[in-house]
């Protein structure tokens, strides 16, 4: 698979993506010198990696037979410390249908596998909150 990435001149920082058949729009916002046409590269990061965190969830929830009906991912990024090389990542999944605490441990530990969350394993700690969602990746 390959990913075709071409500035897209109708905007001055305007990005067409092209993955497989979809087309994406990537720009910056306006007090980035875009005319927020669509998320920045750092909003489709973020994305994605909810995305892995859900996908790899439900998969994983399907082949064991669990009653997952929905996973719910939100993702809050902290860039204050970016020009120093760090950017935090705080990921909060909820998990919707009926699941045992077993269960619940279990997809939370599926999320912390997600191939995009290795990838990006910057050191945090993983912490939970009281009802086990995930507080940072």
């Amino acid at each position: 698979m390959s990913i075709h990435v071409q500035r897209d001149k109708t905007g001055p920082m305007r990005q067409t993506v092209s993955i497989r058949k979809h087309v994406l729009t990537a720009d910056q916002p306006v007090e980035g010198g875009g005319e927020d046409a669509g998320p920045d590269a750092h909003e489709l990061y973020d994305a994605a990696l909810a995305s892995c965190k859900a996908l790899t969830v439900l998969w994983y929830a399907r082949r064991k037979g669990m009653a997952l009906e929905d996973v719910l991912v939100d993702v809050e990024s902290d860039r204050s410390q970016e020009r120093q090389g760090l950017y935090k990542l705080k990921a909060s999944l909820t998990f919707v249908g009926t699941l045992s605490d077993e269960e619940r441990q279990q997809l939370l530990a599926v999320a912390d596998k997600c191939p995009g969350a290795q990838a990006d394993d910057a050191g945090e700690d993983g912490d939970r909150n009281r009802d086990g969602r995930l507080m940072a990746c």
